[in-house]
């Protein structure tokens, strides 16, 4: 028998016909997904290894897939970092559509050096799981030569587990899945802050200043500082350290500052401090400063700002004192020295805050603080609302609070006001995100009530 003589088994017309049979049964059971090929960014020049890689590009592509029975591969795994997803799929395209729909928009990229055809660790994202794929393997002769030709391309792939690669799609639904995926610190800003506002009291026979004689050593923590009762408003103190003492981690005394200077006190008043000989406190008969208390705690503060108190009468001494700081607000002011010929209670004025806050930053756009430590990351997510800025790709992990941070694309430009290194997953309903299985922290604890090395060897001596 010999072949079919009213056939060509591999004219152009019949390969045609298939094709076309093909990208009809694609386009009828096929799923719309989106091929998203990579750049390559920076890669090693001895191993060729890829240590930057970019994804700006999606293509609209139908595609079919194998897996009828659920996705391959060892499915979620318990590892010591936590739940670990293995997933695979085996998807096929059509040959014809890649070289149509793809392959031209590629070749006019000098960034891509293959773009002929599918390339492994391109990626493919599966919108009804909202899964990201990465390409394994491109076997493109499956079917093997049907009449002298081939048609498809089946992608053997794995769940992307990303790193950090930059993914900036601008389609919304490729760019959200991996927007809160990967290391990254959450940065609080301040907008327009507002001035902290206080008051005070006058008071008569209060303790006027502390004077430290001897600043000790050895402190692991501030001491304990008692002052004598009075007849009438007992004052109280706070012990302000420094590690200036050159022992470790010890600390010794800087100052000592006024809570409430107290009032009535008719001799010298004792101070006790633990230690010889630390500190003796000065009274004044006259007015002055009592204690001063927070009416608005204001905003936006990023350093601890001046306190400036009224200029005291003629003759007189003029009150100082300290602002505490938590959290950019003004939770106290401490007296540093009370004053006297005070006639009336003197008025606190409290330092500006911040007033930069300016501009909305933009995902993927790269961020920048304006210090020396010149650190950068990208944008991952910003809230306008709680001026919560989330950020990955971390350069050196040397944000502080206080620096200025500028998006180089937006030109959006605010102040740190804290910094989380450590931020948990916000999203735990994202089916892509495995990070909301990370429980390191606890499997390190009850691991180490079955067997703790911290102590050494518990198998012997050796």
């Amino acid at each position: 028998m010999t072949l079919n003589p009213f056939f060509l088994q591999g004219s152009k017309g019949e390969q045609g016909l298939v094709q076309d049979l093909v990208n009809e049964q694609l386009r009828m059971y096929g799923i719309e997904c989106h091929y998203i090929p990579r750049k390559l960014v920076t890669s090693s020049t001895i191993m060729k290894e890829v240590t930057e890689s970019r994804f700006d590009q999606a293509f609209p592509l139908e595609t079919y897939l194998m897996n009828t029975d659920g996705y391959a591969g060892q499915g979620d795994i318990l590892t010591k970092f936590g739940v670990r997803v293995t997933d695979e799929a085996t998807f096929v395209i059509s040959k014809e559509r890649f070289e149509e729909a793809v392959a031209p928009f590629l070749e006019q990229d000098d960034e891509y050096t293959l773009s002929n055809r599918p390339k492994e660790g391109d990626l493919i994202f599966f919108p009804l799981g909202k899964r990201m794929f990465e390409i394994k393997f491109v076997e493109h002769e499956r079917p093997f030569y049907q009449l002298q030709k081939n048609y498809v391309y089946q992608l053997q792939c794995e769940l992307f587990e990303y790193e950090d690669e930059v993914i900036d799609t601008n389609v919304n639904s490729i760019d959200k899945v991996v927007q809160t995926d990967g290391y990254i610190a959450r940065l609080v800003l301040s907008g327009v802050g507002s001035v902290a506002t206080a008051n005070a009291t006058l008071n008569f026979g209060a303790v006027q200043q502390i004077f430290v004689q001897n600043d000790g050593y050895g402190y692991l923590a501030a001491p304990t500082v008692s002052i004598s009762t009075s007849p009438g408003v007992d004052a109280t103190a706070v012990a302000i350290m420094t590690e200036r003492s050159g022992i470790g981690t010890a600390k010794s005394i800087d100052r000592i500052l006024l809570i409430n200077p107290g009032g009535g006190y008719i001799g010298i008043p004792t101070v006790t401090v633990p230690g010889t000989g630390i500190a003796t406190a000065g009274i004044t008969t006259l007015g002055s400063v009592g204690i001063v208390t927070i009416t608005t705690g204001g905003s936006g503060y990023t350093t601890t700002p001046n306190v400036s108190i009224s200029t005291a009468p003629s003759g007189g001494t003029d009150a100082t004192g300290e602002a505490v700081m938590v959290g950019g607000t003004i939770s106290a002011i401490r007296i540093s020295n009370a004053g006297s010929g005070y006639t009336s209670a003197p008025t606190i004025t409290v330092g500006a805050a911040t007033t930069i806050a300016d501009g909305d930053y933009i995902f993927n756009e790269t961020v920048q603080v304006s210090s020396d430590s010149s650190e950068t990351a990208r944008v991952k997510v910003w809230d306008s609302g709680s001026r919560t800025l989330d950020v990955s790709m971390l350069t050196k992990m040397q944000f502080q609070v206080g620096e200025k941070i500028q998006g180089l694309e937006s030109g959006a430009e605010y102040v740190i006001l804290s910094v989380d290194y450590d931020t948990p997953n916000d999203y735990p309903n994202d089916q892509y995100n495995a990070n909301q299985y990370n429980d390191n922290a606890n499997f390190e604890t009850e691991g180490d009530s079955i067997l703790d090395f911290s102590e050494g060897n518990p198998f012997g001596t050796f």
